[in-house]
């Protein structure tokens, strides 16, 4: 026996949540897959504490809160969520439809699959140095999932990317000290965030600091990790104490069974037009960071527009007889009766 439905969407991050919403706006339900055991995505897994500062209307919010939201807008549309499942297979058939597979046995019969997987299967880049490995989730970490445990400590933060520089100023008001080592001076997060490092190291040198170096071992006491070796650009080593080392390498990312599928893909990302967002295979869609196409910019936001010329591409694969009209929410009485909001405005 399989479910049937119109549209599957593989992936339940911001992007997946959103395209929810699109296509709850047309009326058109979905049923959503993710091989994670929770909602959200890599920003509920990695970092849900991390402030987010570019979604429209909101200055600032937590990568969680950004989460909830969206399970809040969507909830209208009562989607139906299969969590901790895997897609392994997709398979055209001859009828225009397809059948998905999960790795736990279930089957999806669909008109039409959105594939929002973020980055694919994702794993944090590990610190290869030796006895790294034993320290992982005691003093060695490679996300933060409870921000308050690490008041008052000496942090270490590795890495010069945007997840490093943003927890370094996130944690420099409740951390003893908070001391970002990068191996250059040149880093590739933000300009803005590197400026405000730089700036608090100048302000606040007995709070914050920041070096070049590479890291070329561990210090411990006994079985607890106490500091790291460092070695600077000149060569000289010395030995830098911590409480908590938190590394921020990035991401290795794998499409995992999506590369079997047969879709376009270019450097582990799935190639799609700019029009519907649609892949080289008709029916199947790809929004977020898992897609590419000129000019793609990994944005949450670009996510968000990619969710809504796709819903409009799958409402006319389901429906091409009838005309399509944009209406808009603010306005619509169709949209208010859909998102439960008639009589109320």
């Amino acid at each position: 026996m399989s479910i049937e439905t119109d549209v599957v969407i593989i992936g339940a991050g911001p992007s997946g949540l959103f395209q929810v919403f699109e296509l709850g706006l047309l009326g058109i339900r979905a049923h959503v897959v993710d091989s994670l055991p929770r909602v959200g995505g890599q920003c509920a897994t990695l970092y849900p504490d991390k402030p987010i500062y570019d979604i429209p209307a909101l200055p600032v919010c937590s990568a969680q809160e950004l989460i909830d939201r969206l399970l809040a807008q969507i909830k209208p549309f009562a989607p139906t969520f299969h969590l901790g499942q895997e897609v392994v297979e997709l398979e055209p058939l001859d009828d225009e439809c397809f059948r998905l597979t999960t790795a736990k046995g279930a089957v999806f019969g669909t008109r039409a699959v959105v594939i929002a997987g973020g980055l694919g299967s994702f794993q944090p880049r590990r610190l290869r140095v030796p006895g790294a490995q034993r320290h992982e989730g005691q003093r060695l970490h490679y996300k933060v999932t409870d921000k308050e445990r690490l008041r008052g400590k000496r942090l270490v933060i590795l890495g010069g990317g945007d997840a490093a520089l943003d927890w370094a100023l996130e944690l420099a008001d409740i951390a003893a000290r908070v001391t970002l080592v990068h191996r250059r001076e040149e880093f590739r997060g933000a300009p803005a965030s590197v400026t405000r490092l730089k700036h608090l190291a100048a302000e606040r040198p007995d709070r914050v600091a920041w070096l070049i170096g590479q890291i070329r071992g561990l210090v411990e006491q006994g079985d607890e990790l106490t500091g790291i070796k460092l070695e600077s650009l000149g060569g000289e080593s010395h030995t830098l104490p911590l409480d908590d080392l938190l590394v921020f390498y990035g991401l290795s990312p794998d499409l995992g069974p999506i590369a079997r599928w047969g879709l376009a893909i270019d450097k582990r990302q799935i190639k799609v037009d700019t029009e519907k967002f649609e892949t080289s295979l008709p029916g199947v869609f790809a929004v977020g960071d898992i897609n590419v196409y000129p000019g793609k910019k990994k944005l949450i936001l670009s996510g968000f527009h990619e969710a809504a010329l796709a819903a409009f591409a799958i409402q006319k694969r389901l429906n091409p007889e009838v005309k399509q009209y944009l209406q808009y929410t603010t306005t619509s009485p169709i949209m208010h009766e859909r998102l439960g909001v008639s009589g109320v405005l």
